[in-house]
């Protein structure tokens, strides 16, 4: 049995249209009172690519804060976490419908919150200059031959991803190198890992490595599909100003079957903001134990 000192979790699936679909995360309640070191635990014994602790805000104007494990690090910021703890927390009657606003890592972040859907809006959008695409295709076991002619660069909204371009039937071949995908990402903090993806008609089919937080592939990555809209503007494949939207398909080579729905602002060839949004489902209910401090 359990002892007394226990939190309530949920496992929900966020950006799926299903239960056993999409990107599966673990929230736990009421974790003020846990230390870095006991929420790093918990999110180790959960070992999924994300765990999530809303706790009590530190500031003015949010009406929660969250903290975002994997099972080997702590994340300023992932979409997939913020997405499905904000419809939890709707949920059970903690936030209301409408806008919230989630202090995390990456500052405050306003949500959409309503029974079906969530929309996230990332932080300001960033992209960095074209990089070598010969290690990123190293890294996730593709060559030059599978490339579709799109100069990767690095590109976030609060967590940076290195966007490679390739043709859909290598998109479905890639097999991530951890250690080289962990070299990677060793020059800076806000580099979580290659998103591997092909391009069509508004619509990406995606693959997203991250070994360098110990997750080898994601199912579905807020966080990446928000900075995919900024390289979309940066390289051309979307519009320079206006607003355009994208649909991305991930999960697929892991059973897991993703939908993430995105907008992306931009002008003078930058985008101005992102925001991505995603239905979230209920998967399980129970307790889980308080690691000793």
């Amino acid at each position: 049995m359990l002892g007394a000192s226990v939190l309530d979790y949920w496992v929900v699936d966020v950006f799926a249209g299903r239960a056993f679909a999409g990107n599966p995360l673990a929230v736990v309640l009421d974790a003020d009172s846990l230390s870095t070191e006991q929420m790093q635990a918990m999110a180790l014994e959960f070992n999924l690519s994300e765990t999530a602790f809303p706790v009590s805000t530190t500031t003015p104007g949010a009406d929660y804060r969250l903290r975002i494990f994997t099972p080997a690090a702590e994340l300023p910021f992932a979409g997939h976490p913020s997405v499905g703890t904000a419809w939890l927390l709707h949920a059970l009657g903690r936030i209301d419908a409408g806008t919230a606003v989630q202090e995390c890592g990456a500052g405050l972040l306003p949500l959409q919150v309503g029974p079906d859907q969530v929309t996230l809006t990332g932080g300001p959008p960033t992209v960095g200059e074209p990089v070598d695409p010969l290690p990123l295709l190293a890294a996730v076991g593709l060559d030059v031959d599978d490339l579709a002619g799109t100069e990767p660069r690095w590109a976030g909204t609060g967590l940076n991803w290195v966007y490679l371009r390739v043709t859909d039937e290598a998109v479905a071949r890639a097999r991530p190198n951890l250690d080289r995908l962990a070299d990677l990402t060793a020059s800076g903090s806000d580099r979580a890992g290659v998103a591997v993806l092909s391009w069509q008609d508004a619509k990406a089919h995606a693959r997203v490595f991250a070994g360098g937080l110990g997750v080898a592939e994601d199912p579905a990555t807020g966080s990446a599909a928000l900075g995919l809209g900024a390289w979309l503007v940066a390289t051309g494949l979307l519009p320079a100003a206006g607003e355009s939207s994208i649909e991305i398909a991930q999960g697929l080579e892991m059973g897991r079957p993703s939908r993430l729905a995105c907008a992306v602002a931009a002008e003078g060839g930058r985008a101005t903001e992102c925001r991505v949004s995603g239905t979230v489902v209920p998967n399980a209910h129970g307790q889980v134990a308080v690691p000793a401090a």
